[in-house]
This record gives structure tokens, C-alpha cells and sequence, in this order.
């Protein structure tokens, strides 16, 4: 049996199961209600039953009293409901309403995509959850030196494992430490979600991303979590490299184009049967007027800002309009 549950204030509405928790069926379709260890022991997702009745579920005696549940509080996390449900929660849409976190975590598994990019898949304690936005990133906290800055890959819905794109870059101790050192069953520390860099999907606007190199990652993360929620918007995405060799994952990108988003590929040291040159550039030439889209980009600084100038000037996209993440290389240190 299905039940409809309707978030206040927003007014979003989804059908949930009746074996689901609120929460679980709430991030099914796309809404994300603040929570953190998902096992009714922390309180963050706890939230007023406006109207309907739930089965409270286990949970610790302490995160939800007896005193608020007479108030209609409940874990939204543990929740299931036993009737159709008016629920009030903020939803988090933005990368200042989750919190941050430092944690352990586990390198899960090690994947060389392409010969200077590494794949890392890292293990959360089974107590714990990150939450975040889709394009956020998170820190690497080393012992000695500055904390190391990675893009989440993964949408917040596919949050089995967190997934980052390590470049191994000349110099980087930490990317050294990655291709030569690490072992899969190593432990980090980890801090975050961190950074702005979201899908405002609060607009209808055509979007266009723009990525360099491994900046690919947060875009993939935004682009999983467009399509998992259903947006309907025009995408059309560019990825510049070097060379065709330093593409990867293309078999995903496939099946976004499944749904719609175009895609082309760009390389910029090598001769080939496609687009060359710088990435921006692919954008000012298919686009004679940007004013009514907006812009992400991600990847190296002077790949951003070349892009930044060009298409707030000669294509007049706003630049309110215009969202970025620039990858900034930390020297050794």
C-alpha cells in the first residue's frame, strides 16, 4: 500500500510505501530532508506529523521524547507511515544548510580510469552518513600539510560509497601517495561537504557544463542528480582534455545522452576527428547569445576564467548566472 506524503513549506508531494521510512521515501524522489545517522539516534531529521499517523519505528529514547512525540515530533529517519501524511521540514538545497563533518573512512576500491586518473572509492563507518549536495566536495586531512580538496563524483542518491577523481598531478604529494602508495583498506580523514557548487534548481533555464579534465566530477555528480530527479531542462554539457586518451567513463555519458543531454567532447593537444582547441571556445561558437541560460564550470582556474570572460562578454550570459568550481593544485608542502 502507497501513501501520499506532502512536505510543508515547500508543498512537494510524493507517494511512499508503507514499509518505507519518511525519509527513505522522501530521497527516493528527489527531496532531501536534513538527517545524519539514519538510525534514529541523532535527532537531525526530526520533524512535526501535521497531519496522518506513523508507526515511530526503534529508536533512541533520547532523540525523540516521549513529551515531543504528544507534540507531534517524529524521526523522520524511522518514521513509516500507516495513513496519507502532511509533514513539516526544510528540504536541503543548498550547500550552507548541510553540515559539516569530520570523519573516518575507508578506501573501498582503487580504479585507474586513464593513465594519470584514479577513481577512489571510500567506505563510511556503517554508524555514519554525509550528507551533501550534488557538485559539493570534500577536504583529505593529512597528518602533515594542507588538506587535500576533491569533488564528490557521486549524486547524493547513489551514496553507497563516496566517489573521487584524483589526478595525478607532478609534485602533489598526495596524488604520489594515491598512484604509488595507497592500498585499498587504508583509512583517511575526511571533512565536509564544503563549497556552492549546485544545481539551482529553482530555475527553468537551458544549462550548459563545462568541465576540464577531472573537473568532469562534480558535473557527473550534478548531472546523475538532474536526471535522478527528473529535470526536464535542456543540458548540453562539454569536456575538454588534452588528448582522447584522458576521456573516461564514457559509457556513462552514453546513457545520459539516453536522456537527452548532449554531449561533446573536446581535445585540445592532438589531432582528431572531433572539436579542438580550448573548451570555452566550443561554447562561444555554438552559442550566439547566452542571456537566457546559465553556465556551470569546473576545472583548472584559467579554464574557468577564460570562460567566465568570454561568455558574460561576448555572449552576454548574466553573471549571476554563471557557477564554478576552480581547481586550485596545492603545491607540495
Amino acid at each position: 500500500m502507497t501513501f501520499k506524503t506532502t512536505i510543508l513549506p515547500s508543498n512537494h508531494s510524493f507517494e511512499i510505501k508503507g514499509e518505507e521510512t519518511i525519509l527513505d521515501g522522501a530521497l527516493a524522489h528527489g527531496y532531501t530532508l536534513p538527517h545524519s545517522c539514519r538510525n534514529g539516534a541523532c535527532g537531525v531529521c526530526k520533524g512535526k506529523i501535521l497531519s496522518g499517523s506513523v508507526d515511530y519505528g526503534d529508536y533512541q529514547g533520547y532523540a525523540l521524547t516521549e513529551e515531543e512525540k504528544t507534540a507531534g515530533l517524529a524521526l523522520f529517519c524511522r518514521a513509516k507511515p500507516k495513513s496519507d501524511l502532511v509533514i513539516e521540514s526544510q528540504e536541503v538545497v543548498t550547500g550552507s544548510e548541510v553540515q559539516v563533518k569530520t570523519l573516518p573512512c575507508r578506501v573501498q576500491k582503487m580504479e585507474k580510469v586513464a593513465d594519470d586518473v584514479m577513481v577512489l572509492y571510500l567506505k563510511l563507518p556503517t554508524n555514519e552518513y554525509l550528507q551533501f549536495v550534488a557538485g559539493q566536495y570534500i577536504d583529505i586531512l593529512q597528518k602533515e600539510g594542507k588538506p587535500r580538496s576533491f569533488s564528490l563524483a557521486n549524486a547524493p542518491h547513489d551514496d553507497e560509497f563516496l566517489q573521487l577523481h584524483v589526478r595525478n598531478i607532478a609534485g602533489g604529494t598526495f596524488t604520489n601517495h594515491v598512484f604509488n602508495e595507497m592500498k585499498e583498506r587504508d583509512i583517511l580523514r575526511i571533512k565536509g561537504p564544503l563549497g556552492t557548487f549546485f544545481l539551482r534548481e529553482d530555475s527553468t533555464k537551458p544549462i550548459i557544463f563545462i568541465a576540464s579534465g577531472t573537473g568532469f566530477a562534480p558535473v557527473k555528480a550534478i548531472i546523475e542528480h538532474a536526471i535522478y530527479i527528473g529535470l526536464k531542462r535542456p543540458m548540453h554539457f562539454y569536456w575538454g582534455v588534452r588528448k582522447q586518451a584522458d576521456f573516461y567513463m564514457l559509457d556513462e555519458i552514453k546513457k545520459w545522452e539516453s536522456h537527452g543531454i548532449k554531449f561533446t567532447p573536446v581535445v585540445s593537444d592532438e589531432t582528431w576527428s572531433g572539436r579542438t582547441g580550448f573548451v570555452h571556445q566550443a561554447v562561444v561558437d555554438d552559442y550566439d547569445d547566452l542571456s537566457g541560460y546559465q553556465v556551470y564550470a569546473c576545472g583548472a582556474p584559467v579554464v574557468v576564467g577564460a570562460a567566465h570572460g568570454d561568455l558574460t562578454g561576448k555572449r552576454r550570459l548574466p553573471n549571476e548566472e554563471f557557477f564554478s568550481d576552480a581547481f586550485t593544485f596545492v603545491p607540495k608542502s
